[in-house]
């Protein structure tokens, strides 16, 4: 049935090679033929529903072959669109036609929109995330979305091939931001690196040139919520506090089971220099490392030793140790290795680390925490304690191996084994020659890959430094200020959020009252009434028609799920009257629909009304837009 289906639509969608323009010498039989060939929206809307099939097959584990065969139709689908592409635009180069193009209504690569009741969804992780910011004492700062290049360049190691890059604008070589911590650093060299003890926070759009898997919240525009400490403090105190801050907002967040993966990188850094790795390969060595999260050790070891140049031995030696990890007992067996503790940065590291430990009992979060030695950060700019925040959804699907929930094990836990079969990891292909007008990436198998860590950050003592020397000179002494801070990745945490929003019948609106008139259509007293319950606090709509019907006012509040009615009356209102119907909602078969009820509604004192409601179970229990049954 499925390979039925796959042929049906790829005859529906196969390319289009002919359909470039014929010159003006070819027969009109010919001229007639490329006149019934698809425009560019017709071989997108195709290339749109083999996508889809595409994503399917994967998702019912169908034959291999099937969905190579779908995935090779829909990469020849889009070169069509390419080739078809370029034909037009030389056409329309060759020629002044007055014909207006039709234009590709869709949004670039790696962005979306986000709807009404998405974004109340978005809103509610952004107030939570704001309120523990403020509760920890932080205060907000903003800063522009692209920035110098120079500013951005040489801070993310082989991430740097991510950002992107602004054509040349009035001399200035820009780029947007890559996130705020760098455009934060800046900030505070930009202030002389006097600011002593601060706490800032930022919430914004961030931007990485990435392959994105939207359906998990990776994106090329997306948002990113940063809390930083600046300033000389008592070792890892600060560290501690930020820890505990994101402990917080995750709990809060209702994410669900998740841990705190934590490392020094001064301990990593002593771990590669005592197996023997030179010192002009400790970055790229830690960055394939980093990568333990998601592929097997045999895969990191050949990506140390085939690609990037590590003597196998020593990427064994270092494979005994990252395979570790688990809680405060992990440093036990650390500082019982003589030949790392001769060490004076994994020295420094562990001994941080153990302060650590102390603090985050007194902040009751140990359970949360797992000491993970593959934990690396690929950002250059980290010199301290580092960590990410992950759920069991981070790791790619079969990849059991990869969720280090906390654990008072210290022995290995990485397996060798490969992921299971039947969900094969997603393989390198070698890279094809770029269409013009086509995505030069890959398609990504959205099935095969994890939402990633929903949170990340870790101690950067010497980037503010890095500014303030550059801006000085060479041979003047410039300010530096340590700093720690973590990263929430916003959008990462809406795609775990979503679907619980959506199960639980979340609004998509905070309206609490909707005014409606009986018979007349009472405009004035409605206006009236609309002023006072929102002057009161209550958030309240009506219909805006100066006689409206009671079923098209009743239609309107039920659409945005409104639990208080209020339908006012000639004679009601000459008593002092309204009459208020409260408003429920259930789940019958997987849909939400109202509970239809015979109650005509309660008689309240229209100067008493505004109490009425507030009294109310309703209104009282309401916070996150949970009006269901």
């Amino acid at each position: 049935m499925l390979r039925q289906a796959t042929r049906a639509a790829f005859l529906r969608s196969r390319p289009y090679r002919s359909c470039i323009i014929s010159s003006p010498s070819r027969s009109p039989s010919r001229k007639m033929a490329t006149s019934a060939q698809p425009d560019a929206d017709t071989l997108a809307s195709e290339i749109a529903a083999q996508s889809s099939l595409l994503n399917d097959l994967r998702k019912q584990q169908a034959d291999p072959a099937l969905v190579e065969d779908t995935k090779k139709k829909l990469g020849d689908l889009k070169r069509s669109l390419a080739l078809l592409s370029s034909a037009n635009a030389g056409a329309s180069g060759a020629k002044d036609s007055k014909k207006k193009e039709r234009i590709l209504l869709k949004t670039p690569k790696g962005t979306r929109d986000y709807g009404p009741g998405e974004m109340f969804c978005r809103e509610h992780i952004e107030r939570i995330v704001k309120d523990c910011f403020t509760t920890y004492g932080g205060s907000q700062l903003d800063t522009p979305v692209f920035e110098r290049k120079e500013i951005l360049a040489g801070k993310y190691g082989e991430d740097a091939k991510l950002i992107f890059d602004l054509m040349d604008q009035g001399g200035e070589q820009l780029a947007l931001r890559y996130d705020h911590t760098v455009p934060l650093a800046r900030y505070l060299a930009m202030s002389g690196a006097i600011t002593a003890q601060a706490k800032l926070w930022q919430v914004g759009k961030v931007y990485r040139r990435d392959n994105p898997v939207m359906s998990k919240g990776r994106m090329r525009e997306f948002s990113q919520a940063d809390f930083d400490i600046a300033g000389s403090w008592d070792t890892m105190i600060p560290d501690a506090e930020i820890i505990s801050l994101v402990c917080t907002i995750l709990s809060r967040l209702d994410v669900g089971e998740f841990t705190i993966k934590m490392n020094h990188r001064k301990i990593l850094d002593g771990i590669f220099e005592v197996c023997g790795v030179p010192a002009d390969k400790i970055r790229t060595i830690s960055s394939a490392v980093d990568k333990l999260d998601k592929m097997a050790w045999v895969d990191v070891k050949k990506e140390m030793t085939d690609e990037k140049g590590l003597d196998p031995a020593v990427a064994d030696k270092i494979g005994a140790y990252v395979k570790h990890k688990g809680g405060p007992e992990l440093l036990e067996t650390l500082q019982a290795d003589a030949a790392l503790m001769a060490n004076a940065n994994a020295k420094i590291g562990v001994g941080e680390m153990s302060t650590l430990f102390t603090y985050l009992s007194a902040y009751g979060v140990v359970d949360k925490i797992s000491f993970d030695l593959s934990l690396a950060r690929g950002l250059d700019y980290y010199t301290g304690i580092i960590y990410e925040a992950i759920v069991e959804a981070s790791a790619p699907p079969g990849f059991a191996a990869a969720n280090a929930f906390a654990s008072s094990s210290a022995t290995p836990a990485i397996s060798d084994a490969t992921p299971t079969a039947t969900q094969p990891p997603p393989k390198k292909k070698p890279a094809k020659k770029p269409v013009a007008g086509a995505d030069e990436e890959e398609e990504v198998d959205e099935s095969q890959v994890g939402v990633g860590s929903i949170a990340a950050g870790g101690r950067y003592d010497n980037l503010v430094n890095m500014f303030t020397a550059a801006a000085a000179g060479e041979g003047k002494k410039a300010a530096s200020l340590p700093c720690v801070g973590i990263s929430i990745g916003l959008d990462r945490i809406f795609a775990l959020v979503w679907p619980k929003w959506v199960e639980r019948g979340m609004r998509s609106k905070e309206t609490m009252a909707y005014v409606m008139a009986a018979g007349d259509g009472l405009l004035a007293e409605r206006v009236a009434l609309v002023h006072d319950l929102r002057e009161a606090g209550i958030k309240t709509d009506f219909l805006f028609k100066a006689k409206p019907k009671l079923p098209a006012q009743f239609a309107a509040g039920e659409k945005d799920e409104v639990p208080f009615a209020i339908i006012l009356g000639g004679d009601e209102l000459k008593e002092g009257l309204v009459t208020v119907k409260e408003q429920r909602w259930e789940f019958v078969d997987g849909k939400k629909v109202k509970v239809e009820s015979n109650d005509k509604g309660t008689k309240v004192k229209r100067a008493e009304l505004i109490q009425w409601i507030k009294d109310k179970p309703t209104f009282k229990d309401w916070s996150s837009g949970k009006l269901i049954v």
